[in-house]
């Protein structure tokens, strides 16, 4: 069956930088456009990053770009998600997602704290 592991939250002062990443079984992970969002308390589930298959194409929340990089690693089943310059805003619990015959799979999530 198709398993996300988020890890790589915690809590981190504003201006600092984090990387996320998402371990990705149960799928061809090369086949798969992947996804990074996020969710703050009392707020609607965001998407904040995807990457194509191949790694070859980005996108971005307005929010994040020029602060965020999303990348992936196909050799090793995982997609990251680089965070500098956070600040409050950014804190939320993040998630990875992948979209598989039109179902979604979602990661168990992981905290992203910004505070000083």
């Amino acid at each position: 069956q198709v398993q996300l592991v988020e890890s790589g939250g915690g809590l981190v002062e504003p201006g600092g930088s984090l990387r996320l990443s998402c371990a990705g079984s149960g799928f061809t992970f090369r086949y798969y456009v992947m996804k990074w969002y996020r969710q703050a308390p009392g707020k609607e589930r965001e998407m904040v990053a995807g990457v194509t298959s191949a790694g070859d194409s980005t996108n971005y929340a307005d929010s994040v770009k020029g602060r965020f990089t999303i990348s992936r690693d196909n050799a090793k089943n995982t997609v990251y998600l680089r965070m500098n310059s956070l600040n409050p805003a950014d804190t939320a619990v993040y998630y990875c997602k992948v979209r598989q015959w039109g179902s979604d799979y979602w990661g168990q999530g992981t905290q992203v704290t910004v505070s000083s």
